[in-house]
């Protein structure tokens, strides 16, 4: 059951916890965490029962995550992104699901999905090239999600682009070796991929529309709510939630650090009250924020439960949660941090590298408030979004 997988989890915390240095270090996470999470099922948490995996609620998945992140911020971003992958691959062809799962379960999936690749049709499928940023924990898949346009005869991206996330194995692209020299999460090994004239089969492509607007799950025959949550909302899901994790993680830190701590001016921080302050205003917000995003996960589960498409406006306002989520929960971050003094920050402490990984976390692609803040408003003025970037991702 996936409640296991979190009590299982929490028997090796300490040794994820003392793994975060040797993340970092490696610029990858270390052979021994990627162990722990394969052995616990954590990246199977969203996988389809028929390949082993538990269909849990998307709550579950999301405490998980910040579990894992509370003990370092890159093994819990692992599990946040590669986490998500067997939701959408529950969506696609058979035939590729059998190439994945059939023997071996565990077998993770990377991506990234920005469309960064173009697909030259071909008989039988496509030619795809392409480069693309961010792949994290890509040392430790097998296969990958790619971001691609359909292109003409040539290989150049027809205009509107039509998007697809393409589904290859790891004898068809590139790892970029040093690509990912970066302030924080280093230890994602989040590096560049590269794939250069690779074949695929078309039934290893599935259309961005159709997973966006929820068709790919229904043609897919999927009868599990889990599968049927908007896209915009599953796969921010276990990226914000490893944020937040993040920095509950900073904060367990800050108070140890604190606890025993005599100012310079020989005042101990338990008898500051301006400290003091600080640190409750930081634990509630970080509190509201774990809430708000559990909170609005469970919206629209409860929404497609019912039968229930959500509308545009609810899905801009869910977005509109799950961004604010975390920039309050880094913004908390950096006041504690602030009260840390100079010996909080040196690197043997635990509590810089949470708060790089926070703020490393806070500046992916979902978490800009622009677009989404914009559109959320014109909706609740009554107003329609323009197509286009306003309503990317929503």
């Amino acid at each position: 059951m996936s409640n296991h997988v979190l009590d299982t989890v929490m028997e090796s915390a300490e040794r994820i916890a003392a793994l975060g240095p040797a993340n970092e270090e490696l610029g990858r996470l270390d052979d021994r965490a990627v162990k722990v999470m394969r052995e616990a099922g954590v990246i199977r948490l969203l996988q389809p029962k028929t390949y082993g995996g538990f269909e849990a609620h998307p709550r579950e998945f999301a405490e998980t995550v910040m579990k894992i992140a509370a003990l370092d911020g890159s093994t819990g971003w692992v599990a946040g992104v590669v986490g998500v992958h067997p939701w959408e691959m529950a969506m696609a062809d058979g035939r590729v699901q059998d190439e994945v799962w059939g023997e071996d379960p565990d077998t993770w999936i990377a991506s990234p999905y920005a469309p960064m690749g173009v697909l030259r049709p071909v008989d039988g499928g496509y030619v795809f090239n392409g480069r693309w940023q961010f792949s994290s924990g890509t040392d430790h898949c097998r296969w990958i999600f790619l971001g691609g346009m359909l292109g003409d005869a040539e290989g150049k991206a027809i205009m509107p682009p039509t998007q697809f996330h393409v589904i290859l194995p790891r004898s068809s692209y590139e790892i970029v070796d040093d690509s990912w020299d970066v302030v924080g999460l280093k230890g994602t090994g989040s590096k560049d991929i590269v794939v250069t004239d690779a074949f695929v089969p078309d039934y290893r492509v599935l259309p961005f529309a159709k997973v966006s607007d929820g068709s790919a799950a229904r043609e897919a025959g999927l009868t599990n709510t889990l599968y049927h949550v908007p896209f915009s909302q599953a796969f921010p899901l276990g990226i914000t939630a490893a944020v937040i994790g993040t920095a509950e993680g900073a904060l367990a830190h800050h108070l140890a650090y604190q606890r025993n701590r005599t100012q310079i001016t020989g005042t101990k921080i338990k008898d500051d009250p301006h400290v003091l302050y600080a640190v409750s205003e930081a634990s509630a917000e970080i509190s509201a924020s774990r809430t708000a995003l559990i909170d609005n996960i469970c919206r629209f589960y409860d929404q497609a439960e019912a039968g229930r498409r959500s509308t545009f406006e609810e899905r801009a306002a869910g977005r509109r949660v799950q961004v604010q989520a975390a920039w309050r929960a880094v913004r908390a971050v950096d006041e504690i941090v602030g009260r840390s003094g100079g010996n909080g920050m040196r690197m043997s402490s635990p509590i810089q590298r949470f708060w790089r990984d926070a703020h490393m976390g806070l500046v992916h692609a979902i978490h800009v408030p622009g677009a989404v803040f914009h559109a959320s408003a014109l909706t609740n003025l009554g107003v329609e979004p323009p197509m286009g970037p306003m309503r990317s991702m929503i």
